[in-house]
């Protein structure tokens, strides 16, 4: 292994280049997922968790009741995309709990 090679291993990825063990360091083109637009814990399913949220609210009676409700659907509907559902079912529960006490009006 060349001294310019010496810090990484066969397979390693950076910055959109990799070294096989056939040739120099050569552009790959990058895995990107686009985790603002369409993060994949959001749009793993038939249809996009905003548009699932956004249609669920839409008749909240009130915007601080309206967030709540998309709080705990947000948590809920990505917990088995994620790593900790443990913790998006808290989190969950933690809105959940702060929506029930707004309902005693």
């Amino acid at each position: 292994m060349n001294e310019k090679n010496s810090f990484f291993s066969d397979g390693d990825y950076i910055s959109g280049f990799s070294n096989n063990k056939f040739s120099t360091w050569e552009y790959t083109e990058p895995v990107t997922t686009d985790m603002v637009n369409s993060p994949a814990h959001y749009t793993a399913g038939r249809h996009e968790a905003i548009e699932v949220i956004e249609d669920a609210i839409d008749k909240a009676p009130s915007c601080k009741q309206g967030f709540l409700q998309a709080q705990v659907l947000k948590y809920i509907l990505r917990m088995w995309h994620k790593s900790n559902s443990k913790e998006d079912a808290e989190k969950a529960q933690w809105y959940l709990t702060r929506l029930i006490d707004s309902l005693n009006y």
